[in-house]
């Protein structure tokens, strides 16, 4: 379809032959809905494309979509699209009449999600009480497929009879989410371990190649590309059922996904992961003289990958590079020698990594991008700079202190991710001698954006 040309009225005769006999192009109202922009692989120019007004002249797919949109095809028509913000963006603002935000679970929800999960209230409370004394976990609850991951994983740590650590981090969540996911499929699908090794390593290999397009829905084609075939795609989608699904599309074609974008990210820091422990291979590095030149690092992936999520206009891959550093930890190669070989191991210290970081922090990126680099650090148990920021906001101490950008960064990141909600932000707590109003007020616009009120 997306080679073929064809007019706005052979594209809907095409897929809703019942409408043939009726001509839309009459109609007072029509309704079109475009549920996940997000996953539409068209290339959407809209400041370059082609102006088409006439329903019966033909053009490729993304010229007849664009001209939809902006109302040059059927101006009466109504549009409702829904999208993750990134794809939504693209669509000019002169187009958008309406936006509605779906907000996630507020604190009280959050709890009210774990009381009715758990029949065992005692448990429940537990579980709350865990998540609520990590402030980055918690916040990650707003999104209701994590809460449903880590009451899946918490449920059983916190029974008496399971041991080990219990999750403090966004990695250790995920990855033992997927260790209770794989043992579920060693019971349904008992072949060897070296099996799932490989199941773990095509699936994270096709959640990498895809992120790093953008792409959340996939084709036999992609599968293809990772050395996976339609009926081993089914047998995945038929034992994978929390991870990886088979879903059918227009005219029973088949389509495949992740059951969630972030399980999609956690698989493919994985695959990056695993192919450096056993290959020492960087996948980022592309050409054959890049792979040889020199003998790289983990610090050399760790990187290429902040650059590449620092390059990203979107943050498509600001979680994937949470994943990616945390599970460089000891503690997290541990927890993954039970469902994956690695026949490398990491000596290496992180503190480089834990080094360039801050160093991108101090350039001062896009508030977004500078959280998310806090979050790495979190994810590398790396504290030092939050410390060292909290210990000036609790001495009292910052309106004596001449802070750099890296620091400011800190005292944004503490005060969005602190456990009191910023009821009232008081703009003369932060300034001195050495940062006037404006220069705070700028700084700070987050925090004062995340305020009921401000003073």
């Amino acid at each position: 379809m997306k080679d073929r040309n064809l007019s706005l009225m052979e594209l809907l005769h095409f897929f809703y032959k019942e409408i043939k006999e009726t001509d839309i192009s009459s109609l007072d109202k029509v309704l079109f809905i475009f549920d996940g922009l997000d996953e539409c692989r068209f290339p959407l120019d809209f400041q370059n494309s082609v102006r088409l007004c006439d329903v019966t002249e033909s053009a490729s797919v993304h010229v007849l979509l664009i001209n939809l949109i902006k109302g040059n095809l059927l101006p009466s028509a109504l549009i409702w699209i829904t999208s993750r913000p990134a794809a939504a963006d693209q669509i000019p603002s002169e187009c958008v009449h309406r936006v509605t935000e779906v907000r996630g679970f507020n604190d009280p929800q959050k709890e009210e999600y774990f009381r009715k999960r758990m029949s065992d209230q005692s448990l429940s409370n537990r579980i709350i009480t865990h998540l609520k004394s990590l402030r980055s976990l918690y916040i990650m609850c707003h999104i209701p497929v994590f809460c449903w991951i880590s009451a899946t994983v918490l449920e059983r740590m916190m029974d008496e009879a399971e041991s080990g650590e219990i999750p403090k981090t966004l990695t250790q969540m995920y990855t033992h989410f997927l260790i209770i996911q794989t043992n579920i499929i060693k019971k349904k699908y008992t072949k060897s371990r070296e099996t799932g090794t490989e199941m773990v390593l095509k699936l994270g290999k096709l959640a990498f190649q895809q992120l790093m397009k953008g792409n959340l829905i996939f084709y036999e084609e992609d599968l293809m590309e990772c050395g996976i075939d339609v009926t081993e795609a089914s047998v995945y989608s038929g034992v994978c059922t929390q991870i990886f699904r088979e879903e059918i599309g227009l005219h029973k074609s088949k389509v495949y996904c992740f059951v969630h974008l972030s399980i999609q990210e956690h698989l493919a820091a994985l695959y990056v992961h695993l192919k450096f422990m056993n290959e020492k291979r960087n996948v980022f590095k592309k050409s054959a003289l890049q792979k040889l030149r020199m003998k790289h690092t983990i610090s050399d992936v760790h990187k290429c990958a902040v650059d590449q999520a620092l390059q990203s206009g979107n943050g498509h891959l600001d979680l994937f590079l949470r994943f990616l550093l945390g599970l460089s930890l000891e503690s997290n190669q541990i927890l993954l020698q039970s469902i994956v070989t690695q026949t490398g191991s990491s000596s290496h210290s992180n503190q480089e990594t834990v080094h360039y970081i801050k160093e991108k922090i101090r350039e001062n990126p896009s508030t977004e991008k500078s959280i998310n680099l806090f979050h790495c650090l979190y994810e590398l148990d790396d504290h030092s700079l939050v410390e060292e920021v909290q210990h000036y906001l609790q001495s009292g101490n910052l309106q004596q202190s001449k802070l750099s950008s890296s620091q400011w960064s800190a005292v944004v990141f503490v005060l969005l991710t602190s456990m009191q909600e910023q009821d009232v932000f008081v703009l003369n707590k932060y300034t001195n001698k050495h940062c006037t109003s404006d220069d705070v007020l700028l700084k700070l616009l987050p925090v004062v954006s995340a305020s009921r009120k401000a003073q």
